[in-house]
């Protein structure tokens, strides 16, 4: 695939993808041509993307946290046992022999949990050195099954989900420390948006302008062209990011990206090799503007020199590229201070009154 020339590439940022899912080979970051936002999801990932970043501070920003895909292995409190941890999520009261037999196949794999008082700790203890980090990858799943070995190849699912209130839980916690920390955020929610909508209202409604504050990126989001219109108008800090790998399944992608403001769009590979992270991001750089109408510039023509003084008049929004754009639109997400428009908060007002009421009619 024809790239386009390293000026432009330099201004593109694949804003979720996952690089330590593979050894890191020896020319990184030589063959990586453009900025990549590296997330982590379990205990294994957090100390490779702390190395990638420091290896390569000027094109990896690191994010920290841990993926719905593993919150089993986290306990909310001190377990008795890893047999009884495991036992208290994936079996039911009454489990059949097929259950339980496929229970200890999945048990064989499992590492002891560990407390989620000690990993919230530990995405703090990253996001303090890391200053420029984000929060991710957190989300929700609800149909996630687990696999009897998430290594093995290739791998097979069990019968067992992850109980969506103990997913919530430790997504909603994440969420609050980002906040708290003024980090943004990249998402994961699948099948769960009216879920993710109602945490962002409680969180919002709990931390005010803290919330605002924070940008929040739905990644590989594959939502209805629908249900994005709704968190576009009650979110003004919700970024969407799709990916080749995982949007295109689906002709429903391009309705999404054409709905889309072109203020909330972002790109993402997605990806986990290195070495294909340029190519799989201009994929979808492709893609957008082929459905926005966005032509993908050809040359970088800088506004500024390196003394920030003007050479040239500024470009006109109406000419920008596609690279611009979606660059400009980065800008934003890292800057954040978002502010919802009068009616939104009024909203959320209402909301916190009706809670209120109902907490005193209770008591």
């Amino acid at each position: 695939m024809e790239l386009p020339p390293p000026s432009v590439l330099a201004h593109v940022v694949d804003v979720h993808c996952h690089p330590t899912d593979t050894d890191i080979p020896d020319g990184f970051p030589d063959d990586l041509h453009i900025t990549i936002c590296a997330m982590s999801a379990r205990t294994r990932d957090q100390p490779l993307v702390r190395e990638l970043a420091t290896r390569c501070p000027d094109k990896v920003i690191p994010a920290f946290g841990y993926h719905p895909w593993w919150a089993h292995q986290i306990a909310l409190t001190k377990p008795e046992s890893k047999r009884k941890h495991y036992e208290s999520l994936l079996l039911s009261s009454s489990p059949s022999e097929e259950d339980l037999a496929a229970f200890e196949k999945v048990l064989e794999n499992q590492p002891e949990p560990r407390l989620f008082d000690d990993i919230l700790l530990e995405v703090r203890k990253n996001l303090s050195d890391f200053p420029s980090a984000l929060v991710g990858e957190i989300g929700l799943d609800r149909p996630v099954r687990i696999p009897y070995d998430y290594d093995a190849t290739p791998r097979v699912l069990s019968q067992f989900t992850i109980p969506f209130e103990h997913q919530l839980k430790i997504f909603e916690a994440q969420l609050e420390l980002a906040v708290e920390l003024k980090r943004n955020v990249s998402m994961h929610s699948v099948r769960a948006h009216d879920a993710t909508m109602q945490v962002f209202e409680r969180i919002a409604e709990k931390f005010g302008d803290k919330f605002w504050d924070v940008s929040v990126d739905l990644h590989s989001c594959g939502a209805s062209a629908q249900m994005w219109k709704e968190f576009e108008r009650k979110f003004c800090n919700v970024f969407i990011s799709p990916s080749t790998i995982h949007n295109t399944r689906s002709e429903n992608y391009k309705k999404l990206v054409e709905t889309v403001s072109p203020k909330r769009l972002l790109i993402e590979s997605d990806y986990y090799t290195i070495s294909d992270l340029t190519s799989q991001t201009i994929k979808m750089l492709n893609t957008v503007s082929e459905i926005k109408g966005w032509p993908i510039e050809q040359e970088w023509i800088d506004e500024e020199d390196t003394d920030g003084v003007n050479t040239r008049p500024k470009i006109p929004e109406e000419e920008w590229g596609a690279v611009r754009r979606l660059e400009s639109n980065w800008k934003a997400f890292l800057r954040g201070g978002h502010r919802p428009e009068q009616k939104i908060l009024s909203k959320f007002k209402r909301f916190h009154n009706d809670w209120v009421s109902d907490e005193a009619d209770e008591a």
